[in-house]
């Protein structure tokens, strides 16, 4: 490992999750060490849980936090439809069994009540509505999420940011050929307390290293700010002492 990659050396891989009548398929990546730590769902886009997904996890993992994510669609031969498909009240449902599970009996890593989400496109609708009516929602983020285009879905997320009381970190490209910009800055003004920010030059995916619009300073900075971002908002790490 090297040293810009973190401090932590990780435990990583698939993971069975309960959800509604039975088990999905999760991909858990966290430090390798005796302890509890913050925890961290990851909502993915509309391509699901792919390598840019995994290699987030893992990434936070190397920095003292637990991530997760699952694919929260059902129907991965057309994206578009299978999210059309996902009522905004199930995929709520999705991340409430998700919460249960973590702070279940049967996890002994999670580090306290309070649980981070980072949305990754479509995904951060959920993260955002979520945010404004869980209380063991501890924190938010979000990147290059529409924040219009949803006026047919069960919510609109432009009418949840007054709601936002909890902390709120969202990442966006400048450049974006998906999102208005404009948009950003009318979410901050919104919701004051959180971060809006665009990066000079970056488009829709600069995150994702798949994507032709990826950035790598820009996704770096990122990904730096993801993991300071959760560390300081959620329930501090815990590690045990072997020696």
């Amino acid at each position: 490992m090297l040293p810009h990659e973190g401090t932590y050396p990780i435990l990583y891989g698939q993971i069975p999750l309960p959800i509604g009548a039975g088990h999905r398929t999760g991909y858990l990546s966290r430090p390798d060490s005796a302890g509890v730590f913050p925890v961290v769902v990851v909502l993915p886009g509309l391509g699901g849980v792919g390598s840019f997904e995994r290699d987030l996890c893992r990434r936070l993992a190397r920095t003292g936090l637990a991530a997760l994510t699952v694919d929260f669609y059902r129907d991965d031969t057309d994206p578009l439809s299978a999210y059309s498909e996902l009522s905004d009240s199930r995929a709520l449902t999705d991340l409430d069994e998700i919460r249960e599970f973590v702070q279940s009996e049967d996890v002994d890593w999670n580090a306290g009540h309070r649980i981070g989400l980072l949305g990754i496109d479509v995904g951060g609708r959920f993260a955002l509505i979520k945010g404004t009516e869980a209380t063991w929602v501890g924190s938010v983020a979000v990147c290059y999420t529409p924040l219009t285009g949803d006026e047919q879905r069960e919510i609109r997320v432009a009418d949840r940011l007054d709601r936002l009381g909890v902390p709120v970190l969202a990442l966006y490209g400048a450049a974006d050929d998906l999102i208005d910009p404009t948009t950003v800055d009318v979410a901050q003004t919104r919701n004051e307390a959180g971060q809006w920010l665009l990066y000079e030059g970056a488009g829709h995916g600069f995150a994702d290293p798949e994507s032709p619009t990826f950035d790598q300073a820009a996704a770096d900075d990122a990904i730096a700010r993801l993991s300071a971002f959760f560390r300081s908002t959620l329930p501090a790490a815990s590690v045990e002492d072997l020696g």
